[in-house]
């Protein structure tokens, strides 16, 4: 049984792809805003990825417990886009003055490492675990089956061209047309947009259904491919 495309569906479809684009402008231009203010040694990077991807994956596991079908998912979804949005404009404009308390208290060492790390977390946490959390948001409005799961693999698809197409523009337009804040504008205006045309879609979408908790044996199954995946992304960021 094949999956049909719904309008609402091929709009999510293309609102995914542009936050894909817009996670991507924002994450090249966060590192190198960063990168003035930490440096861009190994440890520095090292730890501006390592915050990046933990606040991704804290806002998947997290959000995924909390939203449920009966809080009306693309609303949700609407909220998580308008707070990234706010976010990225947030780290543009509140840099300067982490710029000048890092200056200050910056040591070296693991007091070094640690100040970093804060800076990182506060820059990047709360935006990153928004990121995390739009694709559990979508998932909910719809009751995940063998015949629906192809869903979310068209969702995650679209989302990875959107971030194709956003760091081509970013690395070859934005910032050598333009600049880092004129590339955070485009990346909030993205937001904006996806937020808006979700909170419209919510009204048009049928109403999800609640999904029953996995059960503790039907979890322990898959634990294993849980440890396959991670284990693959520590490969792919550890070459």
């Amino acid at each position: 049984m094949r999956t049909s495309m719904s309008p609402v569906f091929a709009l999510l479809l293309f609102l995914f792809a542009a936050s894909g684009c817009a996670a991507l402008i924002y994450e090249i231009v966060w590192f190198q805003l960063l990168e003035l203010v930490i440096g861009s040694s190994a440890v520095s990077l090292g730890t501006l990825l390592a915050t990046y991807m933990g606040g991704m994956f804290l806002g998947s596991v997290t959000f995924a417990r909390m939203i449920s079908a009966r809080h009306r998912p693309l609303r949700v979804y609407a909220a998580i886009e308008a707070g990234i949005g706010a976010c990225g404009l947030a780290v543009l404009f509140g840099l300067p003055l982490l710029d000048r308390l890092y200056a200050a208290h910056a040591g070296h060492g693991l007091i070094g490492i640690f100040t970093r790390a804060a800076v990182c977390a506060l820059c990047l946490l709360v935006p990153t675990m928004l990121m995390g959390a739009s694709l559990p948001a979508l998932a909910r409005q719809w009751k995940i089956s063998p015949h629906e799961v192809t869903r979310l693999g068209l969702l995650y698809g679209a989302n990875t061209l959107g971030a194709v197409a956003g760091s081509v523009l970013a690395g070859f337009y934005l910032l050598r047309v333009t600049d880092m804040a004129i590339a955070t504008y485009v990346a909030a205006g993205l937001n904006a947009c996806v937020a808006l045309a979700a909170f419209a879609a919510s009204r048009r979408a049928p109403v999800p259904e609640n999904v029953a908790p996995i059960e503790e044996g039907a979890a322990q199954q898959v634990r294993p491919v849980y440890i396959a995946i991670a284990l693959s992304g520590l490969c792919a960021l550890g070459a």
